[in-house]
């Protein structure tokens, strides 16, 4: 494919962080959720064995286990942060309540960038686009690789299931209708990477997703 996806499970969420690259090694970092030594020696060292150039450090929404790594990512690489403005609150809620989730050692950090909808990111000669998919969180973005139909879509949708929406900012009404109107649009064979868990793929959650599937009661 003409862009590569790498995905690593950190911290005790076990949340997906992406590394989105192409042929000429230059990549972007998405939801950097490494806690540890250890799992940010795991992300260091697969940038350096593939020679990656990161440019960007986006973040799909800014709860506390897509963010842990955000303030060393920035620092490591030099990588300016791009969030969409309504995550500002979010973002700085989680010095906040970190600490109750065992992250005593949480960093915070600014955002440099805001992300706008229908925007394109180039990563080296590829780009992709953010789509704007709020109900989860109430800056929730997904970034979409028309050409190869992936779709790094964070906490909106799950194989067989939708993200929370009992947090603050949350809207479960306006969640199953960004997915239908969104993610749906897409082609069936998009694939889709959650920020937890397995890919799936467009079509398959549209036959079978209990939420916003065709047989869904809601």
């Amino acid at each position: 494919m003409m862009l590569k996806i790498k995905s690593f499970t950190f911290n005790p969420f076990q949340e997906n962080t992406f590394i989105l690259y192409d042929e000429t090694k230059s990549g972007v970092l998405i939801d950097p959720g490494c806690a540890d030594l250890a799992e940010r020696r795991e992300l260091e060292e697969f940038v350096l064995d593939e020679g990656i150039q990161l440019t960007q450090l986006l973040n799909t929404h800014c709860h506390v286990d897509h963010v842990l790594g955000n303030a060393w990512a920035k620092r490591r690489y030099g990588l300016p942060l791009s969030i969409h403005q309504n995550e500002i609150p979010v973002l700085k809620s989680v010095e906040v309540y970190a600490p109750q989730y065992g992250f005593a050692s949480y960093e915070s950090t600014e955002a440099d960038h805001f992300l706008v909808e229908n925007q394109t990111l180039a990563i080296g000669k590829e780009n992709i686009e953010v789509l704007f998919v709020p109900g989860h969180a109430p800056g929730h973005v997904v970034f979409y690789h028309k050409e190869s139909k992936q779709c790094i879509c964070g906490d909106t949708l799950f194989r067989g299931s939708i993200g929370r929406t009992d947090l603050p900012g949350g809207d479960h009404h306006l969640l199953l209708q960004k997915i239908r109107e969104v993610l749906f649009a897409l082609p069936d064979e998009t694939i889709l990477y959650p920020g937890h868990g397995p890919a799936t793929t467009v079509g398959f959650e549209k036959q079978n997703n209990p939420f916003v599937g065709k047989n869904s009661i809601y």
